[in-house]
Parts: structure tokens; C-alpha cells; sequence
């Protein structure tokens, strides 16, 4: 069971969260303030932090470096702010995912999932590979056999969701929440575009994909080349 640190004044969003994780099978402790998430970071070694920004008593961003100077434990950043300068400051400090306020509790479950993955797979790079698809999300670069890869924001969120659930058929709905945070029952159209785009960047079709794999009438996965099935 997954020990989660939740760092979060709300005691609302406090309560709300600790639930939701709680019956997706984590082990929830939460600190309503900077300086007490940082006495419980070392006193019981959470396996992840979840992290508000606006505390009341330091900045986020400085307890991200804090923790840092004392120990390894993924963070995954809560915040309202959305503009890409300041996702790459929060990357920067030294956090290893973010979720943009307001988000759906499936959305944070989702991201802790992929973060532990990572963090299981030993991989000290945090980059997810997928062939010759190299994906770092703490640059927000991404690579196809070793020759940069010009993404928009969208294209490389789009990007990183699949291939962390490599071989997984995602559904269009679930993309819409899970990239552009819609509610279910946006427009598939948004989806179809920014695949149709992304696929011309991979130098692929739906007709003759390589990695982004279409299934007729459930949605679709990223594999590797030659793993069609």
C-alpha cells in the first residue's frame, strides 16, 4: 500500500482528498502547513508527496527545495497556476509531476500511478521510453530515434499520457479529462486533431501507424514499432 503525504491548508480539499485516495488504496497523512509536511517527510518517509503551492507559512516552491536538500521522495505539485513558464519553475525546483487546479480526483490517482511507476523502474532520468520515443517531462523535451521532436504544450501532454500507459487502449473521453481537464463529453473532435497532428510529427498515419495505434470505436494506444497487436 502506497504512503502518501498530503501538504495542503485547505482543510476541505484536505479531508476531500484524503478519502478519495484513501479508498483507491493509499495510505494518506496529511500536514496542513509547510514546515509541518517537511517535519513529516523526514520523521515518517512518505513513498510521494502531494504538494499545494499556497501554504500559509513558506512558498511551495521553496518547500520543494527543502525536502530536496533531505530527501528523494517524488513530489507531485497542486497547483492554480497554469502558464507553461511556471510549470517548468515547479519542474525545475525539483518536483516531478503537476496537476492543475481544479482537477478530478481520477486525474491526481492517475498522475501518483505514473509517478510511482517511474519511480519503481529506477529510472533516474525520469524519461519514459517507448522505442525510440524518448520522453523526459522534467525538460519537456521529447525525442524520436535521437532527433528532437517540435511539440506544442498540448501535443507533448498528449504525448507523455499515452505513453505512459503504453499498450493501454485509452478512450478520447479519457484523454479529455486527463489532458485538457474537460469534463466527459467534450468534443472527440479536439482529440482527433491534435492525434492527427501528433502523427504527422512522429512521421506516421492512421493508415500506416507506428506508434499511435487506432481502435476502431474504443480509442487509442501507443506501442512500440512492431507491437501492433
Amino acid at each position: 500500500m502506497p504512503r502518501l503525504l498530503l501538504i495542503e491548508d485547505d482543510a476541505a480539499i484536505r479531508t476531500s482528498l484524503t478519502r478519495s485516495l484513501s479508498e483507491r488504496g493509499h495510505a494518506v497523512a496529511s500536514a496542513p502547513t509547510a514546515m509541518a509536511g517537511l517535519q513529516a517527510v523526514v520523521d515518517t518517509a512518505p513513498d510521494l508527496v502531494v504538494l499545494d503551492l499556497g501554504l500559509p507559512d513558506l512558498d511551495g516552491g521553496k518547500l520543494i527545495q527543502m525536502v530536496r536538500a533531505v530527501s528523494k521522495v517524488p513530489i507531485i505539485v497542486a497547483t492554480a497556476r497554469d502558464d507553461q513558464a511556471e510549470m517548468v519553475r515547479i519542474l525545475d525546483w525539483g518536483a516531478d509531476d503537476y496537476v492543475v487546479k481544479p482537477f478530478a480526483s481520477d486525474h491526481l490517482e492517475a498522475r501518483i500511478r505514473a509517478v510511482l511507476r517511474r519511480m519503481a523502474s529506477g529510472d533516474p532520468t525520469q524519461a519514459v521510453v517507448v522505442g525510440g520515443l524518448r520522453i523526459d517531462q522534467r525538460t519537456r523535451e521529447a525525442s524520436l530515434d535521437g532527433a528532437k521532436l517540435e511539440l506544442t504544450r498540448k501535443e507533448f501532454d498528449l504525448l507523455l499520457y499515452l505513453a505512459e500507459h503504453e499498450g493501454e487502449v485509452v478512450s478520447k473521453r479519457v484523454l479529455l479529462a486527463e489532458v485538457w481537464q474537460q469534463a466527459y463529453g467534450g468534443a472527440d473532435k479536439t482529440v482527433d486533431v491534435h492525434l492527427s497532428w501528433l502523427r504527422r510529427k512522429l512521421g506516421e498515419s492512421a493508415a500506416a501507424p507506428q506508434y499511435l495505434l487506432s481502435v476502431r470505436g474504443v480509442g487509442v494506444k501507443l506501442v512500440g514499432p512492431g507491437q501492433e497487436t
